[in-house]
């Protein structure tokens, strides 16, 4: 006990040793090193950020600047692309440096195509805080964009299609006066109009067969991006009323992926030759063996058809071939021969300027031309010649005497059978409704 009661006192003498401020201290300071050893996790802890809400009427002085508020995203500025603009040009119209174009050149792997810019094409640019590009956007169209953006000293790129919404619509129309006026009126577009022209040219002539009374009817493709009409997709079917006889033609994919235009039977509405070489101009002679000639005044044979047409008019090939003579004679001017297989010859004269050269393969409806004066020529037009083995024939007869155009193969048959199926019930809804509408119209009546 009397050693007990020793240690007591000695422990009592040590303590009063200290001012008790001081033991309130250590206190204090033991406590604060337990609760931080408390809440510092240890090697199993999981760290959890936790989003609080901001009272944004708090008083300035109790606000920790130690964290900044979030910058908001640099606002972009866009600039449409003139011509002879380069990326130079329009970073200086943006108060960017040499040094910002050496940058994303420099260092972005799909940098080239910003050295070739497009009037139509458009930039946009971000700029950061110390007034160097931050990102890059190079919008090709509404559809294609390219993304360029700073991380640390390169530029990473991202490319971004935006799919179009695809709708279907019809278009019909009556020839009162031209083919490509009702056209027109029916609202079609000069490309829609040009790929009619493509799909039914082996078997309607636009400039010598079509006559008022005759009538189209288009179903095709629209595409829209946010509501709004980019342009027209391709044909689906069409159908064209010429002199009483009706051509209806659908489009079809092969498992090769090439496009085909036939009939309901599968044969091809392509045929061997174009029933002409131009579109919706007018025939200002035809094949006349006692024609008197315009320039000499003297009776000579026209082995040939003139299409009169504007200066520049494209001229097409006639069918698949190859060049045989392409040159410049004085009664001539510019002419192309073109060689189709052993029998067949077209030719193409008076041409303002040549496309194709001697020895060059040509395909069908391929421009191999313009219309022009050159040679014994009054005016700008067209002199177009068939030959067979040698022989002059007339061009507008002699296509009905040639071999028939190809078929679907017949392992394919039976996929395009059940792929037109739909497309006809298509063309056939739309005549009803069509017809209904006229009917109601007549009447007073109403379509709903």
């Amino acid at each position: 006990m009397r050693t007990e009661e020793k240690q007591r006192r000695q422990i009592s003498q040590t303590t009063g040793e200290y001012p008790r401020k001081h033991l309130l201290v250590a206190g204090a300071v033991v406590a604060v090193v337990l609760l931080g050893a408390l809440l510092l996790p240890g090697h199993t802890a999981e760290a959890t950020r936790v989003s609080m809400p901001v009272d944004l009427n708090l008083d300035a002085k109790n606000t920790s600047s130690d964290v900044p508020p979030k910058n908001p995203e640099q606002p972009w500025q866009e600039i449409a692309i003139r011509s002879g603009d380069n990326l130079s040009k329009v970073f200086q119209r943006v108060s960017l440096s040499a040094s910002d174009v050496y940058d994303i050149v420099s260092n972005s792997k799909d940098s080239k195509q910003l050295l070739k810019l497009h009037p139509g094409e458009k930039l946009a640019v971000q700029v950061n805080d110390a007034g160097r590009l931050q990102a890059l956007k190079h919008i090709h169209n509404r559809l294609e964009t390219t993304l360029y953006q700073r991380e640390d000293n390169k530029f990473i790129t991202t490319h971004i299609r935006r799919e179009p919404e695809i709708r279907q619509n019809y278009s019909s129309g009556i020839i009162t006066s031209s083919m490509y006026r009702a056209a027109q009126s029916a609202g079609l577009s000069q490309n829609l109009i040009m790929e009619m022209a493509n799909i039914f040219g082996g078997v309607i002539d636009f400039v010598y067969d079509v006559r008022a009374g005759d009538q189209f009817t288009l179903f095709y493709q629209e595409n829209f991006l946010d509501d709004k009409k980019l342009g027209n997709g391709p044909i689906l079917a069409a159908q064209f009323t010429n002199r009483g006889e009706t051509y209806t033609a659908y489009r079809y994919i092969h498992p090769d992926g090439s496009i085909g235009y036939y009939n309901k039977d599968g044969l091809s509405m392509r045929k061997a030759f174009l029933r002409a070489p131009l579109d919706f101009t007018r025939i200002s002679s035809g094949f006349n063996l006692k024609r008197l000639h315009p320039v000499f005044k003297t009776t000579k044979p026209h082995r040939g058809i003139d299409y009169a047409a504007s200066r520049g008019t494209p001229v097409y090939a006639a069918g698949d071939g190859r060049v045989s003579k392409a040159g410049y004679s004085k009664a001539n001017g510019n002419y192309i021969f073109i060689k189709h297989g052993s029998k067949y010859v077209t030719k193409y004269l008076h041409l303002h300027k040549r496309a194709v050269r001697q020895g060059q393969p040509v395909k069908q409806r391929q421009i191999i031309g313009w219309v022009g004066s050159t040679g014994y020529a009054t005016g700008p037009h067209l002199h177009y010649e068939f030959l067979v083995n040698g022989v002059h024939r007339n061009p507008r007869t002699i296509l009905q005497k040639l071999p028939k155009a190809e078929s679907i193969a017949s392992h394919e048959k039976e996929a395009f059978l059940e792929h037109i199926d739909g497309l006809q019930m298509q063309l056939a809804a739309y005549y009803n409704h069509h017809n209904l509408a006229k009917a109601n119209q007549l009447s007073g009546g109403s379509t709903l």
